[in-house]
C-alpha cells in the first residue's frame, strides 16, 4: 500500500500525486494507492493518515511525501517503522510559517485554506530530530528547488538512498522520470 501525502496548501490533484495515481492505474494497482486531501491542521492530517493505514503492517506500507508531506511522511515512518520516499521534503516545517497564518486559497482550486497560528505548534510536535534507520528512506531532491534548500534535505537524510536532481524545481517537473524508481523502492519490503 502506498500513502501519498501532498504538500502545504496542495491537494490530490497536484502534479506528482496525479503522476503516481496514473502510474499505479497503468500497473493495475489503483487499489493500492491512497491519496487523501489533508486538512490544514497538522494534528488532524496525521490523525487521518494513521486511520487510513492502521490495518497495514510496516512491511506492507510505504509513504510518499512531497514538501510538507515529506515532513509528515518522516514522522509517520518513524512512528510506524515503514519505508518513506521524500520528494523535496521540508525538514523543518517551522521556518517562515507566520506569513501563512490566515485565510488564503488552496492550490488547484479556489477552495479557502485557513492556516491557524496554533498549527505551528502542531507542526513542532511532529518534529523528528534525526531519522533512526536511514535504509528506510529514499530522498529525491532538486538542487534548483526555489522553496527549500536541497542541502538541508541531503544532510538530514544522510545515509539514506538519495537522488539529487541537478537543477530542477520544487515541483519536480520531471517526476514522471522518477516514478518507477519510487515504486520500486516502495515495493522492496513487500518483495521479501
Amino acid at each position: 500500500m502506498i500513502l501519498y501525502l501532498h504538500g502545504f496548501r496542495s491537494s490530490p490533484r497536484s502534479f506528482k500525486a496525479r503522476v503516481m495515481g496514473q502510474r499505479m492505474s497503468e500497473l493495475g494497482r489503483s487499489e493500492e494507492f491512497i491519496c487523501p486531501q489533508l486538512p490544514a491542521s497538522p494534528k488532524a492530517a496525521m490523525a487521518l493518515a494513521l486511520t487510513l493505514v492502521e490495518r497495514y503492517s510496516a512491511d506492507q506500507l510505504c509513504i510518499v511525501g512531497s514538501s510538507l508531506g515529506g515532513y509528515y511522511a518522516t514522522w509517520l515512518a518513524e512512528r510506524l517503522g515503514c519505508r518513506a520516499v521524500l520528494l523535496n521534503p521540508a525538514v523543518t516545517a517551522l521556518a517562515d510559517l507566520d506569513k501563512h497564518v490566515g485565510v488564503g486559497t488552496a492550490y488547484h482550486s479556489d477552495a479557502p485554506f485557513e492556516f491557524k497560528r496554533e498549527y505551528i505548534g502542531e507542526l513542532a510536535a511532529l518534529a523528528v530530530p534525526r531519522i533512526t534507520r536511514p535504509e528506510r528512506y529514499f530522498l529525491i531532491a532538486a538542487s534548483g528547488d526555489e522553496v527549500l534548500d536541497y542541502r538541508d534535505m541531503v544532510a538530514y537524510y544522510a545515509g539514506a538512498r538519495q537522488h539529487v536532481i541537478d537543477g530542477g524545481d520544487h515541483a519536480i517537473s520531471g517526476f514522471p522520470d522518477y516514478v518507477d524508481a519510487v515504486l520500486a523502492f516502495c515495493a522492496q519490503d513487500q518483495a521479501r
